[in-house]
């Protein structure tokens, strides 16, 4: 091992092998010994990626890593476009030959940082000005595109074999999120919204709020999940985890007569416009996809007048509203689908009445009991 300066470059530049493969590059430091040292370093990387390559015996690569995790799983997400655009990102940051053994904490959290500072996407054309007057992604943005993304390319490459002495502090790196606010819709408010309904988009709205389910969970409803015999619509939610939901009388009512709309999809609209672009057709019916069904709220919640609610508050506003009537969080838990019950636990604030109540009880049995107490003395 040796450290030498090229003529072309004011530092010191590394060369050497270790078990057969060739590791080279600049030092970035401009005094031997400073290069002599970051060799050295340098050195203990290369042994720790060839130690881990060889138990995994699979490239460590980023790009590499993050291809396998697609054929693996990744492309079976509930939004496997969103995963794409997160690994995407990931390794144009790393660069594609980035080993994960050289990505310790240090790393990781300049990585963080870095996605702190983007801001978030907004349709349409815009100059540079308005561009940097837009809002900075969220923490819960950074922690779910990026630092998460990064921690199950890990947990991949450590399934394989792969070992990683210098693995990332995930908990350090996860930045705080607020607790998920809980928005319940107003009567006023739904009479709004009904009132500013478009006709072919109400089956779509009124089955959103009959069922608490996530929008990507309604534009993706197929008819080969809806079963009306067995009264259920059975289908795969978040994470990959089965999903039933009964098929009430209500449930029924809205769905029944979209039959014959479209032969694959439960729920569409109507074209107010015709593309010749897109061979959309005016007055024609065509499936409600995801972007279409964001661009239907808002402008359904403006012509409404309705603020401060977003589409995922009708998830709330049906999880707060059956737990008031069912008084049952396991119930309101089967019924959102959350695998943890903590997440159901932010409705609980609607049984603050029952507590005060038995609280009230409680008070006047032992009361009471006080009182034959002294009767009897």
């Amino acid at each position: 091992m040796s450290v030498y300066r090229d003529k072309r470059s004011p530092y010191y530049q590394f060369d050497f092998q270790h078990e057969g493969r060739r590791f080279h590059g600049s030092t970035k430091c401009t005094t031997r010994r400073d290069a002599e040292k970051f060799e050295a370093a340098e050195l203990e990387k290369a042994k720790a990626l060839v130690k881990a390559t060889r138990r995994s015996k699979a490239s460590l690569a980023i790009d590499d890593v993050a291809d396998r995790l697609w054929n693996h799983s990744a492309q079976y997400d509930a939004d496997p476009k969103a995963t794409e655009t997160n690994l995407a990102r990931l390794i144009e940051y790393f660069g594609p030959s980035k080993p994960l053994t050289q990505i310790d904490n240090q790393a990781a959290r300049e990585m963080v940082a870095w996605r702190r500072g983007h801001r978030v996407k907004r349709r349409g054309k815009r100059t540079k000005e308005e561009e940097q007057a837009l809002p900075l992604v969220s923490n819960a943005t950074v922690n779910r595109s990026a630092t998460k993304v990064l921690q199950r390319l890990f947990t991949l490459a450590k399934a394989e074999r792969a070992e990683f002495p210098a693995e990332p502090d995930w908990d350090e790196l996860l930045l705080p999120e607020p607790e998920e606010r809980v928005r319940e819709l107003q009567d006023h408010e739904g009479d709004a919204l009904d009132d500013a309904m478009r006709s072919d988009y109400e089956p779509f709205f009124d089955f959103v709020r009959a069922s608490g389910m996530r929008m990507k969970e309604c534009v993706t409803l197929r008819w080969t999940e809806v079963n009306f015999g067995a009264k259920q619509i059975v289908r795969l939610g978040k994470g990959g985890r089965r999903v039933v939901f009964p098929i009430t009388p209500a449930v029924r009512e809205i769905l029944f007569p979209l039959q014959g709309q479209h032969p694959e999809f439960v729920f569409t609209y109507v074209a107010v416009y015709g593309n010749k672009k897109t061979q959309i057709v005016r007055g024609q019916r065509y499936r409600i996809t995801y972007n279409g069904a964001k661009s239907a709220w808002q402008t359904l919640r403006r012509r409404a007048k309705v603020t401060d609610f977003r589409f995922h508050d009708f998830r709330h506003d049906f999880g707060t509203k059956l737990l008031r009537n069912s008084r049952n969080l396991k119930l309101v838990q089967k019924a959102l689908n959350h695998r943890d019950i903590k997440s159901t636990l932010r409705y609980a604030h609607v049984l603050d009445e029952d507590v005060a109540a038995a609280v009230e009880e409680l008070a006047k049995s032992r009361k009471k009991s006080r009182s034959d107490v002294k009767k009897v003395s």
